[in-house]
């Protein structure tokens, strides 16, 4: 299986002046790519593929004001083209917007493939470097594998970090169990399990917001091209990270344990670009970050041979009363907790909902029925008074 393996990195003084004359050189070619494909798109109804940029590469060294390419390895350059030719193709399939132009305050990544580095002795020399690059190894590559290709990034916090990639030929999958959990996505609380646990969402951004917002309004007084502004961009970067770092960290311990644990891990299939645009709830759902909690559990759940099923996000997993099957018509957010009228059992709305996501991806696993019977009407509805008191569901 393949894999990557993320390490930071810390180069010396020689090594950071040709990293950063590699990734700048990257940039550049692309962007002059992207503009010159843009242009003929504009002005002459013509396409620009891989290998037309590749030849413009070519050019572009022998001007003399562009001497400065060759001064790098070829490899990254070309490379950086390609994925500008996936970028487009993604493009025309209509999964991915219009490509950008790459900035430098954004940080960026220089990719070399096996004819661009060596690999002795668990060390990494790349090309025009001739000392390995000084690595914090904080795990160990699995034994007998060498990377592919190699990726190296500087954060817009100034950190560099390194991406190998490799082939992993050992088999992880874990032993079976009889466990399978539901999960019900929130923002008080990040997750619901159908087993009744919640567990807290650490808003990591709403820690270091006031922090950040003192930061960012020095930022704004700052002039343009000052070197108190590189300053202060840096401090909010820095600032950025370590909510990115925090965030991500409770995300994979979270996501490791639920896969150790259940043998299947049903969730819905929500459609978080477009809930964002709330502009009351934005922030809050960005913070949660339920698209990387999800990407996480899909890729762990190859690994170690776990089952992740996804529900349609049109089930009325809250409006349903899981213990007799009963479904209101509306059911407000205010709403937390209520006693069904039909069977008169307590419902607490984030379990209830965890148990019906559970219920129903067990049915969409062992029969591919339909997550709604055809034909169902939904009555009632649960509301609240101006006095906060709950009213019975109207039939």
């Amino acid at each position: 299986m393949e894999k990557a393996y993320r390490y930071r990195f810390y180069p010396t003084t020689e090594q950071e002046q040709i990293l950063r004359r590699t990734i700048g050189c990257v940039r550049l070619v692309v962007n002059k790519a992207l503009a010159a494909r843009t242009e003929a798109w504009y002005e002459k109804q013509e396409r620009t593929d891989y290998v037309q940029t590749s030849a413009m590469l070519t050019q572009w060294k022998k001007l003399e004001d562009l001497q400065f390419l060759n001064e790098v390895s070829c490899v990254p350059l070309q490379q950086g083209l390609r994925h500008l030719q996936t970028a487009f193709t993604n493009f025309f399939a209509g999964k991915a917007k219009y490509p950008n132009f790459k900035k430098k305050r954004s940080g960026s990544s220089a990719e070399f493939t096996k004819s661009a580095f060596r690999w002795k002795d668990g060390q990494v020399y790349l090309a025009k470097c001739a000392e390995p690059l000084p690595i914090k190894w904080s795990r160990q590559l699995p034994k007998d594998c060498q990377p592919t290709t190699i990726t190296v990034r500087l954060e817009p916090s100034g950190r560099w970090f390194l991406s190998l990639r490799i082939n992993d030929p050992i088999d992880e999958t874990m032993q079976l169990v009889d466990n399978a959990v539901g999960l019900d996505v929130r923002v008080s609380s990040l997750v619901t399990l159908s087993t009744g646990e919640k567990i807290a969402n650490p808003k990591a951004f709403g820690k270091h917001y006031q922090k950040l917002r003192k930061a960012q309004k020095s930022l704004s007084r700052k002039h343009k091209g000052s070197r108190n502004r590189d300053k202060a961009r840096l401090k909010v970067a820095r600032i950025q990270a370590k909510i990115s770092d925090s965030r991500k960290d409770h995300l994979h311990k979270l996501t490791t344990r639920l896969i150790r644990e259940n043998q299947t891990i049903v969730v819905e299939d929500l459609a978080v670009k477009n809930m964002v645009k709330n502009p009351k709830l934005a922030r809050a759902i960005s913070d949660a970050a339920w698209s990387e909690l999800v990407r996480q559990l899909e890729y762990k759940s190859k690994w170690y041979g776990r089952n992740l099923v996804k529900i349609g996000r049109w089930f009325p997993s809250s409006k349903r009363y899981g213990h007799c099957g009963h479904v209101v018509e509306k059911l407000p957010l205010s709403i937390r907790k209520w006693d069904c009228l039909n069977c008169g059992t307590h419902h607490d709305r984030d379990v209830n909902a965890a148990r019906n996501i559970l219920a129903v991806g067990h049915t969409v696993t062992v029969c591919g029925a339909n997550i709604r019977p055809l034909g169902h009407k939904s009555k009632g509805q649960l509301r609240k008074t101006r006095k906060g008191k709950k009213q019975k569901p109207e039939s």
